[in-house]
């Protein structure tokens, strides 16, 4: 099994000429061949991981309609939630190159094994994490957090937290279905649940439709209870579905299994790693703005919230090409790994390019779909935000990049180097430059904005570079 050392791949002698082999299709038909089986399951995944964003947004939407105490209470809540989501993120993750690999490979044993051992580490993990997330109260205080705003987003956590467990193992699941080709039943489940969320929520938050009215924690519960429908709705479609059910994913759920539970840990804990420095840098970023003034600071989180949206695509993009590679992997096949790799590289950079293009030439109406743009009070934030916008030209090709090219790595389970990549690129670079151009240049937010650029490029620099060398073909 590949583990990802730096070496050259050498595919073996050909012994056996077959017909099929000698008319085979040439270069370029090989090439649409992978951007089409690409597109087609990449498209899935990105909608799927759309679907999540607007359940949040609705969930804000919501939420703000109980004041502004309430939305910094949640903007609180989300993050305690968040920094303990990214942990057990990297573990699920895991299951779909193992799951792919063993796909590729055609044991179809090890792709239930597989997903067992992610649901095992989503349960292990949660159980701790969740906890912790029931003294977000206390956590926030510690943190030096208003008080009162630290009991409000305490009172959300109560409901929420639960949500980690259910969450992760419907990502389990959603990368088990994927590994066979077949993302198709996670899109319509994330799709059904947006408007129940936002029913629920609604319900909830103000005692409509004959349910109990609990403010800010009804919204954390209808979130919890989504999650739970979701999770069970992915086990149903894995158990009765085909091509699902020949593998039987409840079969021996509770058989020990350590060994490759051991091997999701080692390959899953980097990616986690990697995840939780590249939040850190954003957070990071977040606070040096909040630092320079309040316009700085709102002109930074909606030029961030338009890169987040576009980010999804290339997401769903990172989550497909994990299993393309993780496939041909498993069937030895070193050409297909470095065509899946550069196929869905350069995917992702069209697209953020294309999009770059059209968010520059509309940079001035973007920040008039977050603020009044009559209101004389924000044109500073107007006018910055555009700005930011423009700069983020080369900042969301680079991260569509870099996400894509670390899903291909995941698909040689190669892990652990990209998380030293991530060390050096996300803080060594990205955090020294915020703070450098930012606070010893004249740039200020714009300065800021520079250094998340630069390190964002440099990991991606890093990446590309390192899933080339592990798949070059030494064709002397």
């Amino acid at each position: 099994m590949y583990c990802g050392a730096m070496q050259t791949l050498k595919p073996e002698p050909d012994t056996t000429r077959t017909e099929t082999q000698v008319s085979s299709p040439s270069p370029r038909d090989v090439w649409r061949r992978e951007i089409a089986d690409t597109l087609r399951l990449a498209f899935p995944m990105a909608a799927s991981q759309l679907g999540q964003v607007v359940m949040m947004t609705t969930d804000l939407a919501l939420i703000g309609r109980l004041g502004g105490d309430a939305v910094a209470a949640a903007a609180l809540a989300h993050t305690i939630l968040f920094a303990s989501f990214v942990l057990g993120m990297g573990l699920v993750a895991a299951v779909a190159p193992l799951a792919a690999q063993a796909y590729g490979a055609r044991q179809p044993r090890m792709i239930r094994r597989a997903l067992r051992v992610g649901i095992w580490a989503a349960v292990g993990a949660g159980i701790p994490l969740t906890l912790l997330q029931l003294r977000g109260t206390e956590l926030l205080i510690a943190f030096g957090q208003d008080k009162a705003a630290a009991v409000l987003a305490g009172h959300y956590l109560q409901g929420l937290a639960w949500s980690l467990i259910p969450a992760w193992i419907f990502i389990a699941v959603r990368n088990f279905m994927s590994a066979l080709d077949r993302p198709e039943p996670a899109l319509w489940i994330t799709l059904a649940a947006i408007p129940l969320n936002a029913i629920l929520a609604y319900a909830l938050i103000n005692g409509a439709f004959g349910m109990p009215q609990m403010g800010i924690m009804g919204a954390g519960i209808a979130t919890t209870a989504v999650n739970v429908a979701m999770c069970a709705a992915a086990f149903y479609a894995a158990v009765v579905m085909r091509p699902f059910a020949k593998y039987h994913v409840l079969g021996g759920l509770f058989r020990p299994d350590w060994s490759l539970l051991l091997r999701l840990v080692v390959l899953g804990l980097p990616i986690s790693g990697a995840f939780a420095l590249e939040y850190g840098l954003f957070a990071m970023a977040a606070l040096m703005m909040g630092t320079l003034g309040t316009a700085q600071l709102a002109a930074h989180q909606i030029a961030f919230q338009v890169a987040s949206i576009l980010f999804m695509v290339p997401l769903g993009i990172s989550m497909a090409v994990t299993v393309r590679v993780g496939q041909a992997l498993g069937r030895n096949d070193p050409p297909a790994m470095r065509r899946a790799g550069f196929c869905a590289i350069g995917i992702a950079a069209i697209f953020e390019a294309t999009m770059t293009l059209i968010i520059a030439l509309a940079r001035y109406r973007i920040p008039g779909l977050f603020l009044d743009i009559d209101d004389p009070a924000n044109a500073a934030t107007l006018t910055l935000a555009a700005t930011l916008l423009l700069m983020g030209m080369t900042f969301f090709v680079a991260d569509g990049m870099q996400t894509v090219a670390a899903g291909a790595l995941r698909g040689l389970n190669d892990t652990r180097v990209p998380l030293l990549f991530a060390a050096f690129g996300f803080w060594v670079v990205g955090i020294s430059a915020t703070y450098l151009l930012g606070f010893h240049t004249r740039l200020g937010a714009m300065g800021i904005w520079a250094g998340l650029t630069l390190g964002l490029v440099t990991y991606m620099i890093l990446l590309v570079v390192r899933f080339e060398r592990l798949t070059r073909i030494d064709r002397r």
